[in-house]
């Protein structure tokens, strides 16, 4: 889709959390659909978002004490429970209880209808939303560009600047 020519909007993406996974490619998407012209600079722990398998990522209840805890299955009254204020934080270090979220997560996107992050990316791409990947970051955690998706750029924060510099907004997302 080509876009109106006065509107862009640039994206920094730091987290890289299943969770915190969604604004990101949720507001990319959404702007490309509106004409704008989008990026979004992964950088830090947001470059997990741009592995070529994003099954791995999981929910961090832990580092979010404001998240819903609802359970996404059994009779409405059940489900309508918020337990996130009645579980206390001990609970979340519990091994295992990671993966019992990121298990709850998922059957809650599913059951809202809501695409799972690997098609938001895919969606994001088709509507050629660009990926900018932060090179230093790259560098620094170890991976190699063969771990990535294709079609992204790998560039530093010069680059990032100089797409963002003429940018109608930037929505930084620290996620």
């Amino acid at each position: 889709m080509a876009a109106n020519s006065n509107t862009k909007l640039t994206i920094i993406a730091t987290k890289g959390t299943l969770d915190w996974g969604y604004p990101p490619f949720i507001l990319a998407s959404t702007a490309a659909a509106l004409g704008k012209e989008v990026s979004i600079f992964f950088t830090f722990y947001g470059l997990r978002l741009l592995l070529k398998d994003t099954n791995a990522l999981k929910v961090t209840p832990i580092g979010n004490p404001d998240m819903p805890m609802k359970m996404p299955m059994g009779p409405e009254w059940f489900r309508s429970i918020d337990w996130a204020p009645l579980i206390p934080n001990i609970v979340w270090q519990i091994p295992g209880i990671e993966t019992f979220a990121t298990s709850m997560m998922k059957k809650t996107i599913a059951n809202n209808g809501v695409a799972p992050l690997s098609e938001l990316r895919e969606l994001c791409q088709e509507a050629e939303v660009k990926f900018l990947a932060c090179q230093m970051t790259v560098e620094l955690f170890g991976f190699d560009e063969s771990d990535f998706i294709d079609g992204i750029d790998f560039v530093g924060a010069a680059t990032y600047f100089e797409e963002s510099n003429d940018s109608e907004s930037t929505q930084s997302l620290y996620m």
